[in-house]
């Protein structure tokens, strides 16, 4: 009887021992990725829980301010379903936070206190970590307005506003529906200021939006506080031409299959059947080269780069114009549509194509549709490419003067016969490039507004002897 009693008692302490232990177990692994060090009106909280096999007893999230206790997630009150898998062992919880969803929030210091649990001992015990943050409460927007007046914006079409905002170092910008348009410090526009939020902005109306998008300037500072103001502009409705584009086996025969040699990572079921293979091209291929266009729009300078009208190529003919929405036919049915973003200018092949504007260069290399393509960036996100061409001339990072040779015309990629595809891009946006080719446009939407702000007129003429 004793020795049973004895083996009870150590069983019992083995037992407490193992219990103790398990509760000493680490507990999840949390990371709080946002918010850093500040929140306001809009904040985003994202946490990251690593645990064995994703599992969790609890996670309990809250705010405290004060005397003030703000719940904002707990498991058990039905958020499981929040909870996004990222991997075998990890959890992460997304969700907006700030004075929306928190009206108790305060201006001042604040503490997240996140807490979590995981199933030890077959599931018998759990085991607890906690991690918290201290940050500021900032519910103080920015303070934005604009300094010129008259713009007038086409649609299809490209702007630029001057604006001041405070604090000078908070995103800003133009809003155009669902896109923003960054804003760049004045002086890389050669205004002389010595207001550092007094910025610069290009902007546009695309040729597809509704001419009663709303436009308007933004800011927003690292609290996830936003601003908005009106200003000045008046839109001009646009109408963009149709056309039908019959397509011969002659030109199928000559670019589908260059094409997908150039491009190995993109396949299509038949290669031989080139109605088939065309029509993935041009969509799927176009919504790829879009995307990679839009990119290049990050690599932008803070400077202006360019100076005058851009000077469309010499001695060429205008062949097809921008936002010409095209039909394709083939054998008189109807395969597909395009919408085409540019000017196709033609003179004789092999003839040189040379660079419209200042700037540099900031791809160079074929691109599917565009074939061998050269796209310059000329600063605050004004950007311009030329493709279809033979051959190339220039290297990324080069800088090149207006006029300098880029390349020789051709007709690689979806092109028809021997010409170069032009195209002006803002913030990666395709935009007419009929404004920038206008002396009057420049000095109407841009000079005349910079050296208001305080550019000096000599830093904005300029000798162009290829004015047409």
């Amino acid at each position: 009887m004793k020795k049973l009693i004895g083996i009870i008692v150590v069983l019992a302490i083995a037992m407490g021992i193992i219990w103790y232990a398990a509760g000493r177990e680490p507990g999840p692994r949390i990371v709080i990725n946002s918010p850093q060090k500040i929140m306001g009106h809009e904040s985003e909280l994202s946490l990251a829980i690593d645990t064995p096999s994703g599992k969790l007893t609890g996670l309990d999230v809250a705010l405290e301010q004060g005397k003030t206790r703000v719940p904002i997630f707990n498991l058990q009150s039905g958020g499981a379903s929040q909870l996004v898998r990222a991997g075998p062992n990890r959890l992460v919880l997304d969700r907006p936070i700030g004075k929306a969803q928190m009206p108790e929030l305060e201006q001042g210091d604040a503490e997240i206190i996140v807490t979590a649990s995981r199933p030890v001992l077959f599931g018998y015990q759990r085991a607890f970590s906690t991690v918290t943050r201290t940050m500021k409460v900032d519910l103080t927007p920015p303070i934005i307005n604009a300094v010129s007046t008259g713009q007038y914006i086409e649609q299809g079409g490209s702007e630029m506003v001057v604006y001041r905002v405070s604090p000078p170092d908070v995103e800003s910008g133009v809003q155009v529906g669902k896109y923003e348009y960054p804003g760049y410090p004045a002086t890389g526009a050669h205004v002389v200021t010595k207001d550092p939020g007094l910025r610069v902005a290009f902007f546009a109306l695309l040729w597809n939006q509704d001419p009663s998008t709303p436009i308007s300037l933004y800011a927003r500072d690292a609290a996830g506080n936003v601003a908005h103001a009106t200003f000045d502009y008046q839109v001009i409705p646009k109408v963009y031409p149709k056309s039908t584009m019959a397509l011969s086996d002659r030109f199928l025969q000559r670019v589908v299959p260059e094409i997908l040699a150039n491009d190995p990572s993109f396949t299509v079921p038949d290669p031989s059947n080139l109605v088939d293979s065309f029509t993935r091209i041009d969509h799927d291929l176009g919504i790829k080269d879009d995307a990679e266009i839009a990119s290049y729009a990050r690599d932008t300078s803070p400077d202006m780069l360019w100076h005058g009208p851009w000077v469309q190529q010499r001695d060429s003919a205008v062949e097809a114009r921008f936002a010409e929405q095209r039909t394709f036919t083939y054998d008189g049915k109807v395969i597909g549509h395009e919408v085409h973003l540019g000017y196709d200018l033609a003179s004789v092949a092999g003839a040189p194509v040379t660079a419209e504007n200042s700037g540099r260069v900031v791809r160079a290399g074929w691109l599917d549709l565009y074939g061998n393509s050269v796209i310059i960036d000329h600063g605050m996100g004004v950007q311009s490419l030329y493709g279809h061409m033979s051959s190339l001339e220039v290297h990324v990072g080069q800088m090149v003067t207006k006029g300098e040779e880029i390349g020789r015309e051709g007709e690689t990629g979806l092109a028809g016969g021997p010409h170069v595809h032009f195209s002006m891009l803002v913030d990666g946006h395709f935009v007419t490039p009929i404004d920038w080719w206008s002396r009057k446009w420049i000095h109407d939407r841009i000079l005349r507004k910079l050296e208001a702000a305080g550019a000096p007129a000599s830093a904005l003429e300029t000798v162009d002897t290829d004015r047409r």
